[in-house]
């Protein structure tokens, strides 16, 4: 065969073991949204068998001898090679994992996931202390299986932004914490907002039609996804062309809906503008998860917690709620989206105190893969430092360390990767306002177009073809730099409580 016609074979069979993978993943989204209760453990084993599937597939030695022989050609084009590059890594490390090891953690995944449903429903870490556990244990064993230097919750972070590691995350935090410890203080000597008017009775289906209205304003293609309701916020893709995203809405509180539809949009967004023609190739994948949620928090926070977005939206809001926002203008409204003020949910958190849940949730992770600390203990740890940091007593469980899903799907790694979104995502928005200082005026008279085009062209086309930090540099000019969030919080927040 020629170079073209291996090309060719690798491409054919990387598009079928994705559609195994997609499948797996339409699974999923059914699971955390329309599943019946009673289709539980057969969905469980339908992940399971779809996962062994999929891995055999891809670490089969015919694959590796193809990707070996791609990769050693020169006619690749630039994109080709680094696909072959990307897949012979993938490949590489997902060697390192036996068929029978993904299929024990498929199904450990689905035992964890629906004990964390029912243990909130119980209000009761007890129920999900045993299954999490075993899912603890074998994330340990994939740590160790797959190697790694220094700590081995490395070789987790790497799932999540490829050469991510403790030394750069602790490094980070090491900044970011007194700075935000100051301004915290400092926002603590001023008259508090009243954001009162968040925290009347908004019916759960205006709130749902507001919402679908909003992710319409920020240019989500509704003929290329949809959104449903979940226990918890997320989105999923199966390919560009069909991106799903979820929220929750509670009738009592205003930003729980708004924020989760801003948020989730952001992430759709991203999954569609990765390139359809490479579906199943690495470069039709997302840079990474720290990439992924700068794309969430820089709709959700850099643009809508702006008074910009809120001068030309909030007749829109009014239109859906006349009574409940009647008195209150588009400043009023910025500020009291706006105000800071340590919460117990971190997906309800503000831009400040939103780092503390992280680091919070950082640590305890960090130290369950390094044995620090045993899955009994996380209740008490997490109790503790949320006094510590936040100076909230937890009330309950539920509220507590039950809240966030990711645990109960295994992603451990994940939760720096929200900081570093806030973060690269605050240097982003500096950079697209650098380019364009009439970004604030238009995004005042309702258009996002320059916007969404510099996004379309700075980050989403580019698949997987660079890491976080050559992507950041590439669109900004820097990498990493945690400066661009300290001077935008700063400039924010002294202006609305006129520090």
């Amino acid at each position: 065969m020629n170079t073209k016609e291996l090309y060719q074979l690798y491409k054919t069979k990387m598009q079928k073991i994705a559609d195994v993978k997609y499948a797996s993943a339409v699974l999923q989204w059914d699971q955390e949204t329309y599943l019946p209760p009673k289709g539980n453990d057969i969905r469980g084993r339908q992940l399971a068998t779809l996962s062994e599937i999929a891995h055999q597939q891809f670490t089969d030695d015919a694959t590796g001898a193809l990707l070996r022989e791609l990769v050693s050609k020169n006619e690749l084009s630039d994109k080709e090679q680094k696909n072959v590059e990307l897949s012979l890594y993938d490949y590489t490390r997902g060697k390192k994992l036996s068929g029978d090891f993904v299929r024990k953690m498929s199904e450990t995944v689905n035992r964890s996931f629906h004990a964390w449903i029912q243990a909130r429903k119980d209000n009761s870490f007890a129920g999900f202390e045993k299954p999490l556990d075993d899912l603890i244990q074998l994330k340990k064993q994939e740590a160790d299986l797959l190697g790694y230097e220094h700590h081995p919750y490395n070789a987790l972070m790497n799932d999540y932004d490829r050469g991510l590691t403790v030394a750069i995350v602790d490094n980070v935090f090491k900044v970011l914490k007194p700075q935000l410890s100051d301004l915290l203080d400092t926002i603590k000597t001023k008259t508090q907002i009243d954001n009162s008017f968040l925290h009347q009775h908004f019916d759960k289906d205006t709130q749902w039609k507001l919402g679908i209205d909003i992710l319409k304003q920020m240019q989500f293609d509704f003929e290329a996804g949809r959104q449903d309701i979940s226990e918890h916020p997320f989105t999923i893709n199966f390919n560009s062309n069909d991106v799903r995203l979820t929220t929750r809405v509670d009738e009592n509180d205003f930003g729980n809906m708004l924020w989760s539809c801003m948020h989730e949009g952001g992430h759709a967004l991203y999954e569609q503008g990765l390139p359809t023609e490479e579906y199943g190739l690495p470069l039709s994948e997302y840079c990474s998860l720290s990439i992924h949620e700068s794309q969430s928090r820089l709709w959700e926070n850099n643009v809508g917690r702006g008074l910009a977005f809120w001068q030309y939206h909030m007749p829109l809001v009014k239109k859906y709620f006349p009574q409940q926002f009647k008195q209150i203008t588009a400043e009023q409204f910025y500020a009291g989206i706006n105000k800071v003020q340590p919460s117990l949910i971190r997906t309800e958190a503000d831009e400040l105190t939103y780092h503390f849940h992280v680091m919070i949730r950082y640590d305890i992770e960090k130290m369950l893969i390094d044995g620090s600390i045993n899955t009994k203990d996380i209740p008490a740890y997490w109790n503790e430092h949320y006094q510590k940091y936040l100076g909230i007593s937890v009330p309950d469980d539920k509220n507590g360390c039950l809240q966030d899903v990711h645990w109960s799907h295994g992603s451990f790694g994940y939760f720096a990767t929200y900081s570093l979104g806030s973060l690269y995502a605050a240097q982003l928005y500096a950079s697209i306002g650098r380019q364009n200082p009439s970004l604030e005026r238009e995004l005042a008279l309702g258009n996002h177009t320059n916007l969404s085009d510099w996004l379309k062209q700075q980050i989403y086309p580019y698949g997987r073809y660079y890491t976080s930090e050559a992507l950041c540099k590439m669109a900004t000019g820097k990498t990493l730099d945690c400066n661009y969030f300290i001077q935008y919080a700063n400039k924010k927040y002294t202006g609305i409580y006129t520090l």
